[in-house]
């Protein structure tokens, strides 16, 4: 199905929503069914069992590092750079993020000290937590806003 990204019509987004899945399948990316489940699923109950005061460890970073390259560009020196984080750095580093919320802007700049954790990795973090106020926005995604000639988003 091919989708119009300028379209107004909820049924045909709700359509290519439902086919998701199996798009995530087709891409023949060794681990990316299990990364995205992780994501989309196991990590948002995780964060959510530690409130009020979630947050995230190393590992589970780093697994949302591989899902969020896994889809996109693949830089193995940001997996590395987020794999070796003190675990109580990023414990700190997301804690205050997640405190900071709905501030996205205060909240991503929280995560953006953590070597290898950039506007979007950050902006994946808040909306695994948060989806409702953190849209996750790929580098990919503002790579088509460009290609479309919209407004670069800024914090």
């Amino acid at each position: 199905m091919e989708l119009e990204f300028k379209c107004s019509d909820v049924g045909v987004w709700k359509e290519a929503l439902s086919s998701y899945d199996s798009r995530i399948e087709s891409l023949n990316k060794p681990e990316l069914v299990s990364l995205d489940q992780f994501y989309r699923i196991k990590l948002p109950c995780l964060l959510h069992d530690r409130d009020p005061n979630p947050y995230l460890t190393t590992s589970e970073l780093s697994q949302l590092m591989k899902w969020k390259l896994s889809r996109g560009k693949w830089r193995p020196r940001l997996l590395d750079f987020v794999s070796s984080l003190d675990d109580s750095v990023v414990k700190s580093a997301s804690e205050k993020a997640f405190k900071s919320l709905p501030d996205i802007s205060k909240a991503v700049k929280e995560l953006t000290v953590l070597k290898g954790v950039g506007a979007a990795t950050a902006s994946a973090v808040l909306a695994a937590y948060a989806p409702d106020i953190a849209p996750f926005m790929s580098d990919e995604e503002r790579q088509w806003r460009w290609l479309l000639g919209t407004q670069r988003i800024t914090l």
